[in-house]
């Protein structure tokens, strides 16, 4: 019998296939007692099997690249925790076993950070993935992990860790299901990276039976079970309409009418870029600068190694726009260099342009590596600071900016809403707005961005988040100036629509959500992105908006 489900769709595209569990995690091992001449033993086989994990992390962002890159090098880095791993040699010390001694050390910091008010919530499947892989080494078995599969099959897991999103391989796995995460969780933005359908946050996903057939429409959310044969041929000719309209679309972004809407991309380092340029991108409208900080946890990567790596990014795009974001470090992006390792609430603490404002010779250099990677191309660079609250954190960075000979426009992003209150004060100091939705969202509805059980806050068709736009892109317009989206509500075509109608004047995401929404903006008029956008302002809830917005489009 079909029965249908729904979570939320994070990553366009229809699977119709088998249900496949992820493998199981660890069992807890077992609490026994070792003799005390055997605790520098363990504790030597504790320190060999976390070196031996984060390698293993370290070679699959390798072999990754781009955003995946560095999502696994940061879990690499929360392997070899200095004050982890000092607490699991204690353990050890006191007569635990080498594996009973990291299950419990990662234990404890777990409950702290759900102690911490789960602001760092969304860390806690790439923490538990980490202790998961460590025990595993320390006892033999096998790493919990995708299942062993020749047929294609759809993925069904209560989260999945970074590690194994990022080497999922498209041709086995043709869609995944989670019960947690969120919009704009890791899983999330892999997905689209990878171009696989997805749905998170769906209640009850792992009581979907082994072998069942599913079809998966990442687009709207919703799963099928035991799919009819009227409903797989109906998902299909609709994923077929649309791969024809992907094909037939291409060139600048822009809508029926002729109004001009670039389409840029959203990268997390040089690996991200030929997938970029493939899509079509009209430039770079978040450069994501965190993996070159992600090396070395002590100290920040020097000039040269700076400039090298801008400049690849940069060559690709001649005649485009680059807009880089300096340094985002902080709260789910501690560097132990940087940040403060005792703040109770860090999501709400130092984070982004406060950090680099306490640490000015951190943004001096990396201003002063944009500005000589720029050098001679023509390449149109905009840099723009993260977290930025009001004016005097405008003019702040505007001021090391110039102090640092960059000839570039300096830029804003609205993350917290006051910076959307307040963008035609802030205007007064940078050159252009970029809002970040998805901490634009956590901050509005004080709903951490990775914390499944508060997905509904996270969507980003929330009536007052729409808001908020249209306050940013109103500043805009009246101070002329731009105002871009580079959060994940870019990616969604339908939203893509609504951003145009409020004044959003540039859209960025990953690279293969842009064929989707260069072919749905081609579509509309300016007129009717408006009509929609006036709408889905008028509704009361994320479901109404949507629906009122597609209402308008389709001519209800």
């Amino acid at each position: 019998m079909e029965t249908t489900l729904r979570g939320v769709g994070v990553s366009h595209g229809v699977a119709i296939g088998e249900v496949r569990h992820m493998g199981t995690a660890v069992l807890e091992p077992p609490a026994k007692q070792i003799p005390a001449e055997d605790a520098e033993r363990e504790q030597g086989r504790a320190r060999k099997a976390v070196d031996a994990v984060a390698a293993d992390l370290t070679a699959r962002g390798n072999l990754a690249g781009g955003e995946a890159q560095a999502v696994l090098e940061a879990q690499a880095l929360m392997a070899q925790d200095p004050e982890l791993m000092a607490d699991v040699e204690r353990r050890i010390a006191v007569g635990s076993t080498a594996e009973r001694g990291v299950y419990d050390a990662f234990a404890a910091y777990r409950a702290l950070l759900a102690g911490a008010g789960e602001y760092l919530a969304g860390r806690v499947a790439d923490l538990d993935d980490v202790r998961n892989r460590i025990v595993a080494r320390l006892l033999g078995v096998p790493m919990p992990g995708v299942p062993d599969s020749d047929e294609p099959y759809v993925l069904i897991a209560r989260d999945l860790a970074p590690a194994d999103t990022a080497l999922l391989d498209p041709t086995l796995v043709l869609g995944f299901v989670t019960e947690e995460g969120g919009p704009t969780s890791h899983s999330a933005i892999l997905a689209r990276a990878l171009g696989v359908p997805a749905v998170v946050a769906l209640p009850g996903a792992g009581e979907l039976a082994e072998g069942t057939v599913i079809a998966v429409d990442g687009s709207t959310g919703e799963i099928f079970v035991n799919p009819s044969a009227e409903k797989k041929a109906e998902l299909e000719a609709a994923a077929a309409a649309r791969k024809a309209a992907l094909a037939a679309s291409s060139g600048p972004g822009s809508t029926s009418d002729g109004h001009k809407v670039p389409l840029l991309a959203n990268v997390g380092g040089p690996a991200d870029v030929p997938a970029a340029v493939e899509a079509g991108a009209e430039g770079v409208g978040l450069f994501r600068t965190e993996f070159l900080f992600l090396d070395d946890s002590k100290a920040a990567p020097s000039e040269e190694k700076q400039v090298e790596a801008y400049r690849k990014v940069l060559e690709a795009f001649p005649e485009g726009r680059v807009v880089v974001r300096v340094l985002d470090a902080g709260a789910d992006k501690p560097l132990e260099f940087l940040t403060p390792a005792d703040e109770p609430n860090p999501a709400l603490g130092v984070r982004g342009l406060r950090t680099l404002l306490d640490h000015p010779e951190v943004l001096r250099t990396q201003l002063t590596a944009l500005a000589k990677a720029a050098e001679g191309l023509p390449v149109y660079l905009e840099v723009m600071a993260p977290m930025v609250a009001d004016r005097t954190d405008a003019k702040a960075f505007a001021d090391a900016c110039r102090e640092a000979g960059l000839r570039a426009k300096f830029g804003a992003m609205v993350e917290i809403p006051s910076a959307a209150l307040r963008a035609r004060s802030i205007l007064q100091e940078v050159e252009f707005l970029s809002l970040g939705t998805n901490d634009l969202a956590q901050y509005t509805f004080a709903a951490d961005r990775q914390v499944g059980a508060v997905s509904r806050l996270q969507d980003p068709w929330q009536p007052a988040l729409l808001d908020l736009v249209a306050l940013s892109a109103e500043a805009a317009k009246a101070e002329g100036k731009s105002c871009g989206v580079c959060g994940e509500a870019a990616s969604d075509p339908l939203l893509a629509c609504v951003l145009t109608g409020l004044g959003v004047t540039s859209l960025s995401m990953g690279a293969a959500s842009i064929p989707y929404v260069r072919a749905t903006l081609a579509k509309y008029t300016l007129a009717q992105c408006e009509r929609a956008a006036a709408a889905a302002r008028a509704a009361d809830t994320a479901e109404e908006a949507r629906g009122a917005a597609q209402a308008v489009l389709s001519g209800e």
